[in-house]
């Protein structure tokens, strides 16, 4: 019953196991579960569903503390909604009392990633330096708590409760580090990234909690379209270098250069990276890029600026990009009400040309069918109105034919009226020429 869906509860992934949902809420507390809220007509959720068989086999083979479920979130929109379920698939780690949502790619290798990056605890330790190294290795953002004890430390912590979902978040002594690494002060909070490190300071970089959530990339990389709402949560603009895979420019380069030497200038408002192709952001700004090109996006918003002309050195690009911070550049799109026409109205002209473009008959199946019956009612209503004073003429008695014979008549009664009131008048004058005595004769 459970392979076939039968199950009206909750789904334990591996064990096969169909739990009753007031078991699983009364128990959950004491485990880890991630859980894909689903609905049985979402073909999201159908595609995910072998990749998320695939996600608990490996999670119970690896010896992972992580239990995996599901539940069909439209049998039981109740507890869907106490987890703040909004959409289908909808993958959540619940880890004690609290939530997490997971938004990165649906494939088997990163939700694992997520899972065990989340079941962990917040702020992992690091008591060597080869460990140190070794973790360095292996990711290429990494934050790290550096001292003992201390209100800063308490920050931390509670920052990467709340971002683990993002990225990991460790803790050292200072003999751990590398010669390499100086640190002014102690505690210290650092991320290492881009081949280097950067130390926080509180009076220049704001609360943790931001200045984490804006170093959470690195400096420059490749975007898609996942990775460029990731970036607009950091409250970062997104420069992007739109150019072709076999695209030869310097355009990568300057963007590089500007990511790289200066980052004291632009890092607190630009995340820097490259797109190839134009058509994701064709279908964005609802326009025509081309390519090569550079362009700035506000995804908070949705506008976009672009520079007035091509792009052929770095000064142009340090100016286009200081024009966009004083405000001097204009500003393309926007989230306001006619944008938001011209957004209906250019998702539902694309819909249409993707469905001609790759099923030209289905397509003339799909449109043409409605457009027929509209029609064809149409036509019965006109139809239908004709015939309705047709037979009202005919209730009254009268056809066609009937009505201009009628009129004839009418005609004819009022010209022989017209003629008999002439005579009376001639008879009238001859009676008043005649003399008295005539008149008494008469």
């Amino acid at each position: 019953q459970i392979a076939s869906g039968f199950c009206l509860g909750f789904i334990e992934i591996i064990k096969c196991r169909c739990v009753s949902v007031l078991r699983f809420k009364d128990s959950r507390m004491d485990d880890v579960w991630l859980v894909d809220f689903y609905a049985p007509w979402c073909g999201y959720c159908k595609k995910l569903e072998p990749v998320w068989q695939e996600v608990g086999a490996e999670l119970s083979r690896s010896g992972s503390p992580v239990r995996v479920g599901k539940m069909d979130a439209t049998a039981y929109s109740g507890m869907a909604s106490e987890f703040g379920v909004r959409g289908y698939p909808t993958i959540k780690l619940l880890k004690g009392e609290l939530a997490y949502n997971y938004k990165g790619p649906r494939t088997k290798d990163d939700v694992i990633e997520f899972a065990n990056r989340v079941a962990g605890p917040a702020v992992r330790s690091l008591p060597s330096r080869q460990m140190f190294e070794h973790v360095l290795k292996r990711h290429s953002v990494l934050f790290l708590y550096v001292g003992g004890e201390s209100p800063l430390k308490e920050k931390y912590t509670e920052v990467a409760s709340e971002l683990i979902v993002y990225t990991y978040f460790f803790s050292a002594s200072e003999d751990v580090l590398p010669e390499s690494v100086t640190l002014h002060e102690l505690p210290s909070v650092l991320v290492f990234k881009d081949g280097t490190y950067f130390t926080y300071d509180e009076y220049e970089d704001g609360s943790l909690s931001s200045w984490v959530n804006r170093e959470r990339f690195q400096s420059y990389l490749p975007i898609d379209g996942f990775t460029l709402y990731e970036l607009g949560e950091t409250g970062k603009l997104v420069a992007i270098a739109v150019t072709d895979e076999k695209d030869l420019t310097e355009l990568k380069g300057l963007i590089q250069r500007v990511a790289a030497e200066h980052r004291d200038q632009f890092n607190r408002d630009f995340q820097f990276g490259h797109m190839d192709g134009n058509d994701y952001i064709n279908s964005l700004i609802m326009g025509e890029v081309s390519v090569p090109s550079i362009i700035i996006l506000n995804t908070s918003n949705e506008q976009y600026f672009l520079p007035a002309e091509p792009v052929e050195d770095l000064q142009q690009l340090l100016q286009f990009f200081s024009s966009v911070l004083d405000g001097s550049a204009p500003a393309y799109g926007g989230d306001g009400f006619l944008q938001r026409i011209k957004r209906v109205a250019y998702d539902a002209r694309s819909t249409v040309m993707s469905v001609f473009r790759s099923s030209p008959l289905l397509g003339c199946f799909l449109f043409g069918l409605p457009l027929g019956v509209i029609s064809l009612m149409c036509y019965g209503i006109c139809m239908a109105e004709s015939e309705d004073d047709t037979e009202l003429m005919k209730r009254d008695g009268f056809t066609d034919e009937e009505e201009d014979e009628g009129e004839e008549e009418e005609q004819q009664r009022l010209t022989a009226g017209a003629e008999d009131t002439g005579e009376e008048d001639e008879d009238a004058e001859k009676i008043n020429q005649k003399s008295p005595s005539e008149k008494k004769v008469d």
